[in-house]
């Protein structure tokens, strides 16, 4: 098999692309190398944080207007980027790289978590935005137990009915977290 055919079986991986669409997109980056060069050469996992940035440390660690006592935690960059795009977050974060996962041979070792561990002091809040699945909800667990006693507060992102959603169409699941989660009005 040629680069090029590995190429367009990497690229047709990717979620909404077809082996037609992922030929398409193949044939697009390679006419556009130079620039796929340039931007794999600039852009750099940010050392505090984990972001990508073409600067070290990234444009969120750099901010000084950022609250630097709220750390949120995220599985992977796509979570920050979601959390980011709603401009809702003003504080820090931290990407950890994954989540446990015993099954895939997934330790605590093959995360970021000492780097996280090691940024944290007494009174910040440490928010986990982890996935609602078995590994994110153990990855969580983890956490909270890693940090007790070291003067942080431990919160998760609320879990449960979602804006627009209906009762009837929704499972067990997310029933139970919303009913378990509700406040006063």
């Amino acid at each position: 098999m040629s680069e090029l055919d590995t190429l367009i079986q990497l690229l047709a991986k990717l979620p909404g692309l077809g082996p037609r669409s992922a030929r398409r997109a193949a044939l697009h980056l390679i006419k556009r190398r130079e620039s796929l060069l340039e931007a794999a050469e600039a852009v750099r996992s940010c050392p505090i944080c984990g972001n990508l940035d073409t600067l070290r440390p990234c444009a969120i660690c750099r901010d000084p207007q950022r609250d630097e006592t709220a750390i949120c935690v995220v599985e992977d960059l796509a979570d920050l980027w979601a959390l980011e795009r709603t401009g809702a977050f003003r504080g820090r974060y931290h990407v950890l790289g994954g989540t446990l996962s015993a099954l895939d041979g997934v330790g605590p070792d093959d995360l970021n978590i000492e780097r996280l561990v090691g940024r944290l002091k007494p009174g910040q809040e440490l928010i986990l935005a982890l996935n609602a699945t078995v590994e994110g909800q153990t990855t969580a667990h983890y956490l909270a137990d890693r940090v007790a006693g070291r003067g942080v507060t431990v919160s998760r992102l609320a879990q449960g009915v979602p804006i627009g959603g209906e009762l009837d169409y929704l499972d067990d699941g997310t029933l139970t977290a919303a009913l378990k989660a509700r406040r006063t009005l």
